[in-house]
């Protein structure tokens, strides 16, 4: 029984080294400092600037959110009327042990206007597809994901999402992958789960004003320098919806 005992706990040594030895490999968020200046962006009183900030959306994060916003960036279409909206979260509950990958955690919101200057239009990444909808020329509104910030139309109907890429399904990966969320722990910090229900999980109360917080805004059908510039390293996602 002793013998059996030694390797059991040689076993367990094993899969700690190998765990730890994954999660030192993996990638540390190193945001750059805020550039103080930018080349291609536009000064806080031009007309394109103040149009962007009266549009930023109002983000409602899940209350028990721990990866903080900690950038974004506004880029105004050269030719359409829409506007982009990058946002950079410190990082993602999912894979952030695994070496190689981004380390935070970019999404992006499109807001479309009209003549008037009215939002009239609303696109959202989410989970590798783009959601849009009509919009009550009225201040846009976005619900976050917890810990994976995917961006919701706030109030859209479940039913309205694809099936394979539900809230349903993303609230019981918090339980199926939690040995992930777990190795992201090495890393960085994080949470250790999500230990309450589907009810809170959909609880967006900590509302967020963006207009406030752009770190730049540009007006450009290519917006990679200047997110890169601000951003570091990133994702990559989509500029534009399909057919701008």
């Amino acid at each position: 029984m002793q013998l059996d005992l030694r390797k059991t706990a040689r076993g367990l040594a094993g899969i700690a080294l190998v765990i730890s030895t994954l999660g030192g490999c993996g990638p540390r968020a190193r945001i750059p400092l805020r550039p103080v200046e930018l080349q291609g962006t536009l000064a806080q009183s031009d007309s394109g600037a103040v149009l962007a900030r009266s549009l930023a959306p109002a983000l409602y994060l899940q209350r028990d959110e721990m990866f903080p916003l900690s950038r974004a960036v506004a880029i105004l279409h050269p030719t359409k009327r829409v506007i982009a909206y990058h946002l950079l979260w410190r990082d993602d509950v999912h894979g952030s042990w695994i070496p190689f990958t981004v380390p935070t955690d970019q999404e992006v919101v499109w807001v479309g206007y009209d003549d008037t200057k009215a939002p009239v239009d609303l696109w959202t990444f989410w989970h590798g597809v783009i959601l849009h909808t009509p919009w009550p020329k009225s201040q846009v509104a976005i619900d976050v994901q917890w810990g994976k910030h995917g961006s919701l139309p706030r109030g859209v109907r479940q039913s309205d999402l694809p099936r394979t890429r539900s809230l349903n399904f993303y609230y019981a990966a918090t339980r199926f992958l939690l040995p992930d969320i777990l190795l992201g722990r090495i890393t960085r910090k994080g949470p250790t789960g999500f230990p309450y229900g589907y009810a809170r999980y959909r609880d967006y109360s900590q509302r967020l004003a963006l207009g406030g917080m752009l770190d730049a805004v540009a007006r450009t059908a290519d917006p990679q320098e200047i997110l890169q510039a601000v951003f570091g390293d990133y994702s990559r996602k989509p500029n534009w919806p399909p057919g701008i």
